[in-house]
């Protein structure tokens, strides 16, 4: 039988200072309207590590199963394997970022943007970021 649900491993508010203390990145990125800009912010990684989720060597077996659940004010929510976010697979940095160019964004867009650089489609630049869950997904 099917486990619809999936194993909760934590949830974290995405705050100022749940931020606060972790090492600040940037990325080039263009937006959904063609414009380039310099995002700055939290690499989404690095909130990961600070709450304990595993990095580099330790992700296989299982862990290959783990994702990342970004969520929204408005309900939305993308998903994110953690291979996806681990350096020990990719070199991409996704970032949690507050400053677009330099300057606080927008209410619209902000405080917290989730910036996915080198997506053909910005579906996963979640905009207005509350809270990030990580799961397991369920065995079958």
């Amino acid at each position: 039988m099917l486990s619809v649900l999936a194993a909760a491993i934590a949830h974290v508010a995405i705050t100022a200072a749940i931020l606060q203390g972790l090492p600040r990145s940037t990325v080039s990125a263009t937006d959904e309207h063609g414009r380039t800009a310099q995002y700055g912010g939290v690499a989404l990684r690095d909130l990961l590590t600070q709450q304990g989720v595993p990095a580099g060597e330790a992700v296989r077996g299982k862990l290959m199963a783990r994702y990342v659940v970004v969520e929204a004010t408005d309900g939305y929510r993308v998903v994110f394997s953690l291979p996806e976010l681990d350096p020990s697979f990719t070199d991409r940095v996704i970032l949690i970022a507050d400053r677009r160019d330099g300057t606080p964004l927008p209410a619209a867009e902000g405080p917290y943007q989730l910036i996915v650089p080198g997506e053909k489609r910005q579906a996963r630049w979640v905009r207005q970021v509350t809270a990030i869950d990580v799961e397991d997904a369920p065995e079958l």
